[in-house]
């Protein structure tokens, strides 16, 4: 059954969203049809404002109100002595999840992959320069992607960041919490003896 062009183009706009394929756009477009035209008109609107009003954090690159600092870099409860390095906003989430880590972060937008023509000039590397020279700064954590690519650019950012009085870090890789051995890949296990701990 062939779809009104308008439903079609609606479809082919959902289909960008990460994880979302051709019959989940397809789904997702027929049941905003369903939506009533004040529900409809409302997500324009939405939808319409979102470069007028949200932005990104002048201090971290984070998701927040447009020229505002976002809810981390505002809170005074957070550690300004440490300061994670992260590619995008879904792994500062997932690290938020984590509820461990408390210090402040930088989105840098991305990472360094030559093969994609990525060589890092849209980083925030001028930004991470900045606030890893601030004397309150400590430490920074790279918590980059454990793939080539996030392992080139943090070793980048190792170099670029070497002159500076901090420390720098990596989160250790290994074996997922509840993991078991039997399902582990080579580089996993790998990672996981690297970054064994003592027992003592």
């Amino acid at each position: 059954m062939k779809f009104p062009a308008a439903l079609d183009e609606l479809t082919e706009y959902l289909k960008q969203l990460p994880g979302v394929g051709r019959r989940g756009a397809e789904r997702m477009a027929l049941a905003i049809l369903e939506w009533d035209s004040g529900q409809l008109r409302d997500f324009g609107t939405a939808l319409a404002s979102l470069p007028e009003t949200v932005g990104t954090c002048p201090q971290c690159g984070a998701v927040a109100a447009k020229g505002q600092l976002c809810d981390i870099c505002s809170d005074p409860k957070r550690d300004v002595s440490q300061l994670c390095v992260v590619e995008t906003m879904s792994q500062l989430f997932a690290v938020e999840k984590g509820n461990y880590f408390r210090g402040r972060y930088l989105v840098l937008g991305g990472r360094i992959s030559p093969l994609d023509g990525e060589d890092g000039s849209n980083l925030r590397i001028d930004l991470l320069r900045e606030r890893a020279a601030l004397p309150e700064t400590r430490e920074v954590i790279l918590a980059l992607s454990s793939d080539v690519e996030g392992r080139a650019t943090a070793a980048f950012l190792a170099e670029l960041l070497a002159g500076l009085p901090v420390k720098l870090s990596r989160p250790a890789l290994g074996l997922p919490a509840g993991a078991n051995l039997s399902y582990a890949d080579g580089a996993t296990i790998a990672a996981a003896f690297s970054n064994r701990m003592d027992m003592k």
